[in-house]
């Protein structure tokens, strides 16, 4: 099969996917992963392979600067300590960590010939990039503090870039390369310190030639160039391309897109970014399941949940940690935060694909795949699938329960409302006698009373509900007026130059609602 139709029956089945999700109410991520699984299993098509290649050259690089490009640079700051000890402390912690579990416990079960603590430590340094799309998609769903998500997708920003520099390094250590702590640390910041220079350099060229440039195609392919080309350049130097990337994204965001795009630009942008993010996720997410062969993985089960288990531990030994001591310092964390953070740490592609990059001719290499592909499995259909649940027990965020109870009973009284409309046209146009549209008027008045009897009381007991139902209205109503000024402007009965003030000044108003916290 060719490499188009691949990639367009890739998009059938992410859309396909899409649809049945909204009715079905489990995360996209995790459906996508399901549905590889099952066009996998089928032989449905043949797909692309998963390469590093592919990853790095076409899904990275957009998914790290559209997310880093939505990233407040105020919440990363605010939360710079946590964010860079998890991901870089603690990624060391993480890879100590699970080859201190495992090994342990895999020479227990007599599995020492098969792997050993080179072995586990290659597989922690594999197994730590977390991959929290399915987690983040989520928090949004169901309100989750701004702070928390902002703590797991920048961990994750920046827990890519380290994470691939460490497993270099630790696949050089244990291939019997002469190194020391000294020249690990020291090869460590030049990677990922001239990574960021390297962002930052391009990302400031870039932005300000957005200042100087107002054409909204042109800006998106500034963006564009900043995203793969720093990546590019990055990685070609020798350096991290994932840092160089992420931070470029940080400066388009918060710097280019605040000072200098128009809003209608802005708006143009961060849709475009919007639009790439969800196309490459679903890409992939559905290719991670086509990659899973369930058959190699049954004969390993026992040896998955141990790296599974052990995985999880180091996990909660890195969050607690860092949550110990931000204690300290006085910047805490409300306890259920370390839960969230640690079961919501998944892993995904990257992982995938730095284990298929290990030398065909490296010791237990199968295993090792096997146990990365299995773990990967796990996390995204174990901890994407009780995410919601967790949140719910733990109270963060808004109850799905609630929002439900309160989107039913908002249904009803759309659906009274319109019912009670067209009774009104019925009675004009003399449809029905006048007696029996008495009796529905009152039927229907009645469920309309009930159901605002029910908002109310929602929106007096949840606050958090009645900011998010403002939020919509007024988003709605500008939506409203820019609808009208465009139908205006097409009769022809305002000028270019009205139009074009007024369009700015609603789509600013639009920016500031969907920046708003």
């Amino acid at each position: 099969m060719h490499l188009e139709s691949s990639f367009v029956l890739l998009f059938v089945a992410a859309t396909t996917v899409a649809l049945l999700t909204r009715r079905w109410g489990i995360p996209y991520t995790v459906a996508l992963v399901l549905a590889g699984l099952l066009l996998g299993g089928i032989h449905a098509f043949q797909p692309p392979h998963l390469t590093r290649e592919l990853l790095f050259s076409v899904f990275l690089p957009g998914l790290l600067f559209e997310a880093a490009f939505h990233l407040e640079f105020r919440e990363f700051w605010r939360n710079r300590v946590a964010i860079t000890s998890l991901a870089v402390p603690g990624v060391v912690v993480s890879i100590a960590a699970i080859t201190l579990v495992l090994a342990p416990v895999a020479a227990l079960v007599g599995a020492r010939d098969v792997f050993n603590w080179r072995d586990a430590m290659v597989f922690g340094a594999v197994i730590t990039a977390t991959d929290p799309i399915a987690v983040v998609a989520l928090f949004k769903q169901l309100g989750v503090p701004h702070r928390l998500a902002s703590l797991i997708e920048g961990e994750s920003l920046l827990n890519d870039g380290t994470s691939v520099v460490f497993f270099t390094l630790v696949l050089g250590l244990v291939m019997g390369e002469p190194v020391s702590a000294a020249r690990l640390a020291l090869e460590f910041l030049q990677v990922v310190g001239i990574g960021a220079l390297i962002g930052a350099g391009i990302g400031l060229v870039v932005s300000h030639v957005i200042e100087r440039v107002d054409d909204a195609m042109i800006e998106i392919t500034l963006t564009t160039i900043a995203a793969y080309g720093t990546f590019v350049l990055a990685e070609g130097l020798g350096y991290s391309g994932v840092i160089a990337t992420v931070v470029a994204g940080m400066l388009c965001g918060n710097y280019a897109a605040r000072v200098g795009m128009s809003p209608s630009t802005r708006i143009a942008v961060e849709t475009f970014w919007e639009y790439v993010a969800f196309a490459l996720n679903s890409i992939v997410f559905l290719l991670i399941g086509f990659e899973v062969r369930l058959g190699s993985l049954v004969s390993h089960v026992p040896g998955i949940l141990l790296a599974y288990l052990a995985t999880m531990v180091a996990r909660a030994v890195v969050v607690y940690g860092v949550t110990a001591a931000l204690r300290g310092r006085g910047d805490r964390m409300p306890p259920a935060w370390s839960a969230v953070l640690t079961w919501g740490g998944l892993r995904g592609g990257l992982s995938m694909v730095l284990v298929l990059s290990l030398p065909p001719a490296f010791p237990h290499r199968e295993v090792i795949v096997t146990l990365t592909f299995g773990v990967v499995l796990l996390s995204i259909l174990v901890n994407g699938l009780s995410m919601s649940p967790l949140l719910r027990r733990l109270g963060v965020g808004t109850a799905h329960e609630t929002r439900t109870a309160y989107d039913q009973a908002r249904a009803r009284l759309q659906i009274a409302n319109a019912a009670l409309a067209e009774l009104e046209r019925m009675v004009i146009t003399a449809q029905a006698p006048p007696d029996v549209i008495d009796e529905l008027r009152a039927r229907y008045n009645a469920r309309q009373e009930e159901a605002r009897s029910v908002l109310r009381q929602m929106q007096g007991d949840q606050e958090e509900l009645r900011g998010q139902e403002m939020a919509r209205a007024r988003r709605h109503l500008l939506l409203l007026e820019k609808e009208r000024l465009i139908r205006t402007q097409r009769e022809g009965l305002i000028g270019h130059d009205a139009y074009a003030e007024v369009m700015a000044e609603i789509d600013a108003q639009l920016l500031n609602e969907d920046t708003r916290e």
